[in-house]
């Protein structure tokens, strides 16, 4: 990986960890308790006990992403960033970008 591409992908994890980062917040926001002394129905308490979990859900994949890139953005001035672990044939960067935390390539995580 060139000293060019490292930079395109830092700049491009340091773009998404601030989406996540935001994303992260509005789950937070959406997964707070839901008062039992609200004044909605039954079935409608019941829908938003379903969304609450289903936006704790979204909150822990967020969070475990996050982690992920800051793991990345970590490791990316290493010299063996970006090269597969098993072949040693360079990562896509689109791959990077999607899942930083990768360490094979395509080819040989699908084995």
């Amino acid at each position: 990986m060139t000293s060019e591409e490292r930079k395109q992908l830092k700049e491009q994890l340091l773009q998404e960890k601030e989406k996540v980062q935001k994303r992260i917040q509005s789950l937070k926001d959406l997964t707070q308790p839901i008062a039992p002394e609200n004044a909605i129905g039954r079935v409608s308490r019941m829908d938003a006990i379903n969304n609450k979990s289903v936006n704790e859900a979204a909150l822990h994949t967020a969070e475990n992403k996050l982690i992920n890139i800051d793991e990345a953005l970590r490791k990316i001035d290493d010299k063996d960033f970006g090269h597969c672990r098993r072949c040693g044939q360079p990562i896509p960067m689109g791959r990077l970008v999607v899942m930083p935390e990768s360490s094979l390539c395509i080819r040989c995580a699908q084995k």
